[in-house]
């Protein structure tokens, strides 16, 4: 057998195994680099070269900046900013949810973009009393369309840039993409807002994600903080001011209890020292409390009544937050005391509260399997410390604070990190490898994400994938794969032109895409353009953004991108709706990609 088709065996492979689904992504895709090897038809540094590709690194840096961006709360704010915008109707509600997630998607990916609004959304339907089918679909149709704005928005992008620069035509510029992508986002808002009612389901999932944009109030009303809740201030002359913390246990004063100790920026206190300007926070009568504070000289807050909400605002900020916890079979805590107002061993957590089935247990009362506490700390206190096999957490201090706190710890800079990585990507200054580790670097050493929340944030599915399926693209070259497909195509458009060699590749691509990744559609798809628009002596760059723009209408299968299955329990979505929709935006996208590229970029 030839090395071609050797070449096209593996491809074939390749696709099988995508649609047959039965094995992962990343083992299909190793498998193939390895087969390169095994074959013959590459070296090892050449079958394995491609992890190391700039490429690869960009993509993996961009997870880290939209990481960044969902735990500083940015993205909380832009989908506050959209629920309290939109209001009731649905064309606003429509624009304005798909322009939030265009322009998110091409700063941060699609799959960034889509990961951030997703909640904010469904939450945004509950509110409004809209089947989540209604608006799920259009929000991740709205991120394929955003992604081609800018080049940080897809893997494709990047390598259709990289492709275009090899074939000595020159990258795109980071806005350059706005040209196609711009039209893209405006045509497909355009046929939700007229046709999406029709074409779109009407249908309700059983299973949807939880909302927690109003946690801390639920908390506070579930373990019943919100009546006889004071704040008492250090003043200067104060007995306590300078004493050390266990000067606040008030466990000889009856019917006061030490709920939390806050600094003046309203964060949990971790110093042993009090000092001037601390906030005590206890719960009591008014009576027992002002007889507290008349005795320890302390000042006694009369700020917003906490029953609206302002004791949830004081204990879950930008800086602290409040996490429950379960006491589950086997932990070394069954049978410890535990009563509310005391630090964990750590040093860095209070309990609030603690109840059984639903009923406040007293203090010093022995825990029993199945008890929860209310726990105060820092985030990343409450990151840290409840990993461990001591408690079950209920809902992730991580997963409660993507969502309820908005422009939290680190949101300003990480704005400064985001409009710096688009400004070196604007100008060029440095390649776009640089720049995305620079802006990732950024958001480690500024205290956004820890090590471990930086390796976490990155979906290594993609970035393996991506280095797995470049050597791919090489053999296509080097054995001549991508010429003899090439070849073929050409031969197919006849002297139809570059119109026609466009529309060749664009019902290729769009094709492949249906059913395994863009990405690795568009690695597949690259080489075959280039050798096809130097056979017909055009200019790469029109046929290279052609396939960019194929491989972003992504639209007619669940499985085409991991969004489009991001959102099918949620949304209540079956296979064949997705077609309904996409079909009019793929079509959009046919005449984008066939009849407006070549006007911007000329053959």
């Amino acid at each position: 057998m030839s090395d071609i088709w050797i070449v096209f065996t593996i491809i074939a492979g390749i696709v099988g195994l995508f649609m047959w689904d039965r094995f992962p992504v990343i083992a299909v895709c190793m498998a193939a680099a390895l087969a390169l090897w095994a074959t013959g038809i590459l070296t090892l540094q050449q079958s394995l070269a491609g992890f190391g590709d700039p490429a690869v690194i960009f993509i993996a840096a961009l997870f880290v900046v939209s990481a960044g961006l969902e735990m500083s709360g940015v993205t909380v704010w832009a989908g506050q900013q959209l629920i309290q915008q939109a209001g009731e109707s649905r064309t606003r509600l429509i624009v304005m949810m798909m322009l939030m997630v265009g322009v998110l998607s091409a700063l941060i990916s699609v799959n960034g973009a889509v990961a951030a609004l997703l909640p904010v959304v469904v939450v945004m339907a509950i509110r409004l009393d809209r089947s989540p089918a209604k608006l799920l679909m259009p929000l991740v149709f709205g991120a394929h369309a955003g992604s081609q704005i800018m080049l940080t928005g897809s893997p494709v992008n990047v390598l259709v840039s990289e492709a275009s620069y090899d074939a000595g035509a020159g990258g795109f510029a980071y806005f350059e993409f706005a040209w196609v992508g711009v039209p893209a986002l405006a045509g497909c808002i355009a046929i939700v807002v007229f046709f999406g009612e029709k074409l779109l389901p009407n249908r309700r999932s059983k299973t949807l994600p939880p909302d927690l944009s109003q946690h801390a109030k639920t908390l506070v009303g579930q373990y019943n903080l919100e009546s006889d809740v004071h704040q008492l201030r250090v003043p200067e002359g104060s007995p306590l001011a300078g004493t050390a913390r266990r000067a606040l246990d008030f466990s000889a004063r009856p019917g006061v209890i030490l709920v939390a100790r806050q600094g003046a920026d309203e964060r949990p206190v971790k110093r042993e020292q009090i000092a001037a300007d601390d906030v005590i926070v206890v719960r009591g009568d008014l009576a027992a409390v002002e007889a507290l504070a008349e005795d320890l000289g302390l000042e006694v807050l009369d700020r917003q009544s906490f029953a609206s909400g302002g004791i949830a605002l004081s204990l879950f900020n930008k800086g602290s937050g409040l996490a429950e916890v379960l006491i589950p079979p086997r932990s070394p805590l069954v049978g410890e005391r535990f009563f509310p107002g005391m630090v964990t061993e750590s040093g860095d957590l209070i309990v609030l509260a603690m109840q059984r089935q639903g009923t406040d247990l007293e203090a010093g009362d022995h825990l029993q399997v199945g008890d929860t506490l209310l726990l105060q700390g820092t985030w990343t206190a409450l990151d840290q410390r409840l990993e461990g096999s001591e408690v079950l957490v209920v809902n992730s201090p991580a997963q409660v604070r993507k969502q309820a706190v908005a422009m939290g710890t680190g949101a300003r800079l990480m704005i400064a990190i985001l409009l710096g990585m688009v400004l070196l990507l604007a100008t060029g200054i440095v390649p776009p490898a640089v720049a995305g580790l620079l802006a990732a670097g950024g958001v480690l050493l500024g205290g956004i994400l820890s090590v471990e929340q930086v390796y976490r944030s990155i979906n290594w599915t993609t970035v393996i994938l991506v280095g797995a399926m470049m050597p791919l693209s090489k053999a296509m070259e080097v054995t001549g794969a991508a010429r003899l497909l090439a070849e073929g195509l050409v031969t197919m458009v006849g002297d139809g032109g570059g119109y026609a060699l466009l529309t060749g590749l664009f019902i290729l691509t769009a094709i492949l895409g249906q059913v395994i990744s863009n990405t690795a559609t568009a690695l597949i798809i690259i080489p075959v353009a280039v050798v096809a628009a130097q056979q017909m002596g055009l200019s790469p760059q029109p046929v290279l953004m052609s396939v960019g723009v194929a491989a972003a209408g992504a639209f007619l299968t669940p499985v085409a991108t991991a969004t489009n299955l991001m959102v099918m329990e949620p949304g209540g979505y079956r296979f064949g709706d997705y077609w309904k929709l996409g079909l009019p935006m793929l079509i959009w996208f046919y005449v984008i990609s066939v009849f407006l590229v070549p006007v911007i970029w000329p053959f």
